[in-house]
């Protein structure tokens, strides 16, 4: 049985993988603070936004992943 801290840190991966997977496709100002392609790369752009969606399915898949397993 998964435990409650374990839960909430899943639960948080799962929120954080969507809202990285929003942030592919949406510019605000809330997405654009948490962008990985804009807090880790120089020069980030509208050609790296994709990366965001790469990140969000791969975050979101490995929460959803431990949550089930």
């Amino acid at each position: 049985m998964i435990g409650q801290m374990d839960l909430i840190v899943t639960l948080l991966g799962i929120c954080y993988g969507v809202v990285l997977i929003w942030a592919a496709f949406v510019s605000n100002r809330i997405t654009e603070a948490i962008r990985i392609d804009a807090l880790f790369m120089p020069k980030s752009s509208e050609s790296t936004r994709p990366l965001n969606l790469v990140a969000g399915i791969a975050i979101a898949g490995y929460s959803i992943y431990s949550l089930l397993k």
